[in-house]
Protein backbone atom coordinates (compact mmCIF):
# COMPACT_ATOMS: atom_id res chain seq x y z
CA UNK A 1 0.00 0.00 0.00
CA UNK A 2 1.66 3.56 -1.02
CA UNK A 3 2.00 5.56 1.57
CA UNK A 4 -0.30 8.60 0.96
CA UNK A 5 1.03 11.93 0.55
CA UNK A 6 0.69 14.73 3.38
CA UNK A 7 -0.36 18.06 2.09
CA UNK A 8 -0.32 21.51 4.48
CA UNK A 9 -2.16 24.59 3.93
CA UNK A 10 -3.34 27.43 5.69
CA UNK A 11 -7.06 28.25 6.95
CA UNK A 12 -8.68 31.35 6.08
CA UNK A 13 -9.85 33.41 8.43
CA UNK A 14 -13.63 32.47 7.41
CA UNK A 15 -12.94 28.37 8.40
CA UNK A 16 -10.88 29.86 11.46
CA UNK A 17 -14.01 31.40 12.74
CA UNK A 18 -16.44 28.39 11.93
CA UNK A 19 -13.75 26.02 14.11
CA UNK A 20 -14.29 28.53 16.96
CA UNK A 21 -17.72 28.11 16.80
CA UNK A 22 -17.81 24.24 16.23
CA UNK A 23 -16.13 23.14 19.32
CA UNK A 24 -16.70 24.21 23.08
CA UNK A 25 -13.15 22.84 24.55
CA UNK A 26 -10.25 24.37 24.16
CA UNK A 27 -5.94 24.90 25.52
CA UNK A 28 -5.42 28.52 27.20
CA UNK A 29 -1.80 29.01 26.99
CA UNK A 30 -0.12 31.91 29.71
CA UNK A 31 3.12 32.17 31.05
CA UNK A 32 4.49 33.03 34.47
CA UNK A 33 7.90 34.37 34.36
CA UNK A 34 10.21 31.26 32.79
CA UNK A 35 7.73 29.19 32.73
CA UNK A 36 4.89 28.23 30.53
CA UNK A 37 1.27 26.69 31.41
CA UNK A 38 -1.58 24.91 29.42
CA UNK A 39 -4.85 24.34 30.56
CA UNK A 40 -8.11 23.36 28.93
CA UNK A 41 -11.02 24.98 29.47
CA UNK A 42 -14.75 25.39 28.37
CA UNK A 43 -15.72 28.74 25.82
CA UNK A 44 -17.64 30.50 23.55
CA UNK A 45 -16.69 32.09 20.52
CA UNK A 46 -19.22 35.53 20.13
CA UNK A 47 -18.30 39.07 18.20
CA UNK A 48 -14.44 38.47 18.62
CA UNK A 49 -14.33 37.28 22.10
CA UNK A 50 -13.45 34.02 23.43
CA UNK A 51 -15.94 34.01 27.01
CA UNK A 52 -15.05 31.53 29.73
CA UNK A 53 -15.02 31.15 33.57
CA UNK A 54 -12.73 30.17 36.08
CA UNK A 55 -11.61 29.74 40.02
CA UNK A 56 -9.79 31.21 41.93
CA UNK A 57 -6.39 30.09 42.19
CA UNK A 58 -2.51 30.07 40.78
CA UNK A 59 -3.93 30.22 37.45
CA UNK A 60 -5.83 33.59 37.59
CA UNK A 61 -3.40 35.40 39.90
CA UNK A 62 -0.83 34.55 37.15
CA UNK A 63 -3.71 36.39 34.64
CA UNK A 64 -3.67 39.08 36.54
CA UNK A 65 0.06 40.02 36.09
CA UNK A 66 0.35 39.18 32.55
CA UNK A 67 -2.78 38.87 30.64
CA UNK A 68 -1.54 38.25 27.55
CA UNK A 69 -2.52 34.77 26.53
CA UNK A 70 -2.79 32.18 23.54
CA UNK A 71 -5.39 30.07 23.25
CA UNK A 72 -5.43 26.59 21.15
CA UNK A 73 -8.82 24.79 19.61
CA UNK A 74 -7.86 21.44 17.20
CA UNK A 75 -10.64 19.64 15.23
CA UNK A 76 -8.80 15.85 14.42
CA UNK A 77 -10.38 13.31 12.11
CA UNK A 78 -6.99 11.01 11.69
CA UNK A 79 -3.51 11.23 11.78
CA UNK A 80 -2.84 12.77 8.82
CA UNK A 81 -6.24 14.64 8.73
CA UNK A 82 -6.51 17.62 11.17
CA UNK A 83 -7.72 21.47 11.80
CA UNK A 84 -6.21 23.41 14.50
CA UNK A 85 -6.31 27.46 15.16
CA UNK A 86 -4.95 29.76 17.72
CA UNK A 87 -5.91 32.87 18.78
CA UNK A 88 -3.43 35.20 20.58
CA UNK A 89 -4.85 38.18 23.08
CA UNK A 90 -5.76 40.01 26.05
CA UNK A 91 -7.64 38.33 29.00
CA UNK A 92 -10.19 40.48 30.75
CA UNK A 93 -12.20 39.92 33.71
CA UNK A 94 -15.56 40.73 34.13
CA UNK A 95 -17.00 42.15 36.63
CA UNK A 96 -20.72 41.87 38.06
CA UNK A 97 -20.35 45.55 39.83
CA UNK A 98 -18.44 48.75 38.36
CA UNK A 99 -19.75 51.16 35.74
CA UNK A 100 -22.62 50.48 33.54
CA UNK A 101 -20.42 49.39 30.66
CA UNK A 102 -18.44 46.90 32.95
CA UNK A 103 -22.01 45.64 34.32
CA UNK A 104 -23.20 44.92 30.35
CA UNK A 105 -20.10 43.52 29.58
CA UNK A 106 -20.41 40.88 32.48
CA UNK A 107 -24.20 40.59 31.40
CA UNK A 108 -23.15 39.59 27.58
CA UNK A 109 -20.40 37.10 29.22
CA UNK A 110 -23.04 35.14 31.37
CA UNK A 111 -25.45 35.20 28.58
CA UNK A 112 -22.36 33.91 26.62
CA UNK A 113 -21.29 31.26 29.02
CA UNK A 114 -24.81 29.97 29.33
CA UNK A 115 -25.14 29.44 25.47
CA UNK A 116 -23.11 26.06 26.74
CA UNK A 117 -24.14 25.83 30.65
CA UNK A 118 -28.15 27.05 30.44
CA UNK A 119 -27.50 26.79 34.28
CA UNK A 120 -24.54 28.74 34.87
CA UNK A 121 -24.72 31.30 37.39
CA UNK A 122 -27.25 30.12 38.74
CA UNK A 123 -28.18 27.51 42.06
CA UNK A 124 -28.34 24.47 39.49
CA UNK A 125 -24.99 25.60 38.23
CA UNK A 126 -22.88 22.52 37.83
CA UNK A 127 -19.29 24.04 38.37
CA UNK A 128 -20.65 26.71 40.70
CA UNK A 129 -16.69 27.26 42.33
CA UNK A 130 -16.45 28.81 37.89
CA UNK A 131 -17.48 32.10 39.35
CA UNK A 132 -15.03 34.07 37.69
CA UNK A 133 -15.94 35.13 34.21
CA UNK A 134 -13.23 36.50 31.53
CA UNK A 135 -13.12 37.12 27.77
CA UNK A 136 -10.45 37.06 25.49
CA UNK A 137 -9.89 39.68 22.58
CA UNK A 138 -9.26 37.56 19.24
CA UNK A 139 -6.27 40.35 18.18
CA UNK A 140 -4.84 37.79 16.15
CA UNK A 141 -6.04 34.68 14.59
CA UNK A 142 -4.25 31.64 12.54
CA UNK A 143 -5.27 28.00 11.71
CA UNK A 144 -3.10 25.31 9.59
CA UNK A 145 -4.72 22.04 8.78
CA UNK A 146 -3.02 18.71 7.57
CA UNK A 147 -4.51 16.23 4.84
CA UNK A 148 -3.64 13.42 2.74
CA UNK A 149 -4.06 13.13 -0.72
Amino acid sequence: MPTPTLAFRELTHEECIALLDRHQVGRLAFTQRERLDIEPIHYVHLDGWLYGRTQPGTKLEVLLHNRWVAFEVDEVDALFDWRSVVVRGGLYLLRAEGSEVERERYAQGVAAVRRLIPEAFTPDDPTPERAILFRIHVDELSGRAATTR
